[in-house]
């Protein structure tokens, strides 16, 4: 049986998701935006790219979350992007608003579903539909950690010079300026990243990674970043639908790993066809654990912020 996914928000980044997904072959897709037309649109020019590139998932669009149902996993994207000047914390109030409305509906429709968050202030979004949704936390997660890792990557072949492929990298704690990039356990082809940059460059990939959303926005001007956003979605949404037990950074709900509780948090997780299947701890170091609770006590303080 063919999988099914919803993607909430047809604005850049859930549209080049759906796009992603569809030609793939991974899942049908439906996506779903209050610009019902536009997204009708979007999947429309999607289908007639279809015997072009030989896709045979089908793409549907509109605004009924009637078209949305028995999906396997649902991905929210809907919600305000961010201006020039506008930090993720300026978005909580509206987008609470947006992302309780929707994750109601998908849960009326769908109540088996994944649902993945991307909509920012990302960490405080997950609580939102985490509470809209009444899921285990196998079942809401954000997407944070597989973009911002993969920014630090690239960073890190551009600076030594080397494949894309060969770099791997961590980044905890929360989706905002309080991240932890992890060079410790970022590694180029196994060798350790302190072996072959200077700590000074280190340094500098590390602030450029925390700062790699709002680097994107000011370029736009208008805009935020979607291709390496929906890139890092599409990987989440792949490895449930095929089981890949793939161990990725997500924005999950820790239950007392890493000392922290009812927060949600950047770390990496194992993810499969039942969601979330599991929480990987990494043994920090003193000074690394004091900036992940750092980064969760920033979490902490948008959650409180959120209406009841």
């Amino acid at each position: 049986m063919q999988h099914k996914v919803t993607v909430v928000g047809a604005g850049n980044v859930g549209a080049t998701l759906a796009q992603r997904i569809a030609e793939a072959d991974l899942a049908d897709v439906a996506m779903v935006d209050v610009a019902a037309e536009l997204a009708t649109g979007k999947a429309l020019d999607m289908m007639e790219a279809a015997p072009v590139l030989g896709f045979n998932a089908k793409i549907t669009g509109g605004g009924d979350y009637a078209a949305t149902a028995g999906s396997d996993v649902c991905v929210i994207t809907a919600g305000l992007a961010r201006k020039p000047g506008m930090s993720r914390d300026d978005l909580l109030a509206k987008n609470a608003e947006i992302v309780k409305g929707v994750t109601e509906q998908l849960v009326a429709h769908s109540p088996e579903a994944i649902l993945i968050l991307v909509t920012n202030p990302l960490d405080a979004m997950c609580e939102v539909a985490r509470r809209a949704s009444g899921f285990a936390r196998s079942r809401v997660f954000g997407m944070a950690g597989v973009l911002d890792a993969a920014r630090m990557r690239y960073f890190i072949a551009a600076e030594l010079g080397v494949s894309v492929e060969d770099v791997d990298a961590f980044v905890l704690g929360g989706h905002g300026d309080t991240m932890v990039p992890m060079p410790r356990y970022s590694t180029v082809n196994g060798i350790p990243l302190p072996q072959l940059l200077a700590a000074d460059r280190i340094a500098a990939i590390n602030e450029r990674t925390k700062n790699g959303g709002i680097e994107i926005v000011n370029y736009y001007k208008t805009g935020s970043a979607y291709y390496a956003p929906s890139a890092a979605s599409f990987e989440m949404v792949a490895a449930i639908l095929h089981d890949k037990k793939k161990i990725l950074p997500c924005a999950v709900l820790l239950e007392g790993e890493y000392g922290l509780d009812g927060l949600f948090v950047g770390v990496p997780a194992q993810l499969g066809r039942g969601g979330m299947e599991k929480v990987i701890e990494l043994a920090l170091a003193d000074d690394e654990r004091a900036a992940l609770a750092k980064s969760a006590e920033a979490v902490r303080e948008l959650v409180e912020k959120l209406p009841a």
